[in-house]
Parts: structure tokens; C-alpha cells; sequence
């Protein structure tokens, strides 16, 4: 299957926490990293999730945020991904800036051209991805 989601994160279902309604589910990577979503009950029963099964977090580039500077600021994105900015590809419109993990995972964020100047993001410089987990998508192999 295709989809248009830049990022794509395969990896395993390390921990999952029911709620009444929604349900937190966290899918570790190869090489450490990990991505945490909160899905429905239903999705959880319908994808049939479980700890150990293979998963796919799937984030549209758009709905990352990027930050540099000292990481001691809290925040209540649920996803604070560092890493090295290991591309900077500047379009007509924005530009797509990707973050590579200290796992091997890269992280693709869409900014503006504004974003990026202000914050200095060229290779090589230290930066974070924000995500919220409500904004990140599971689905499972067929």
C-alpha cells in the first residue's frame, strides 16, 4: 500500500496502555527510537494491536514541528524526537527538513523557508521533531 504520508516508521508494538475510550500505544524502532500514537479502542481492536506486533506509525510531514536550542523546555507533544539535521530541501512553497535519529530512523518535517532561517536548520545541526500522538496514524501489515 501507498500513501502519502512522508514518514513511515516500521517497527514493533513495545507497550500499550487501555483507556476508556482511547487507548495509548507506543511502537519501538530498530536502533531505540520510539513513536508514541493514542488510537481509539476500535482501531486497537480492529488492527488487532498487541504488544509485539508489527506496526507501521505513519505522519504527514506538515503536522511535524521543529525546535534547536537547549531541550530543557517541556512541551505537550507527546513525540520529542533529536536528532542531526541530516537534509534541507527548499521548494517553491516550503521546505522539507530531515532529522536523522541517533537509531538510523530519519524524521521529515515541512516548514517554512522563514522556520528555517530563524532557526538556523542546516546539516549537521542539532534539532528535535515534535509530534503530537494524536497526529500519528497506525496501521499493520495485511
Amino acid at each position: 500500500m501507498n500513501v502519502s504520508a512522508r514518514n513511515a516508521f516500521k517497527g514493533r508494538v513495545t507497550a500499550l496502555t487501555h483507556g476508556a475510550v482511547n487507548a495509548e500505544v507506543e511502537i519501538g524502532l530498530p536502533g531505540g527510537d520510539r513513536i508514541v500514537a493514542i488510537v481509539t479502542e476500535g482501531s486497537v481492536r480492529s488492527l488487532g494491536l498487541a504488544v509485539g506486533k508489527e506496526a507501521v506509525a505513519y505522519v504527514k510531514a506538515p503536522w511535524v514541528m521543529l525546535m534547536v536550542g537547549p531541550r530543557n523546555i517541556r512541551f505537550s507533544a507527546r513525540n520529542q524526537l533529536s536528532g542531526k539535521v541530516a537534509s534541507v530541501q527548499k521548494g517553491a512553497v516550503n521546505t522539507e527538513v530531515g532529522i536523522e535519529l541517533p537509531g538510523g530512523s530519519t524524521v521529515y518535517a515541512v516548514v517554512t523557508h522563514e522556520a528555517v532561517m530563524e532557526l538556523g536548520l542546516k546539516e549537521g545541526v542539532e534539532a528535535s521533531a515534535l509530534i503530537k500522538a494524536s497526529h500519528v496514524i497506525l496501521g499493520v501489515p495485511a
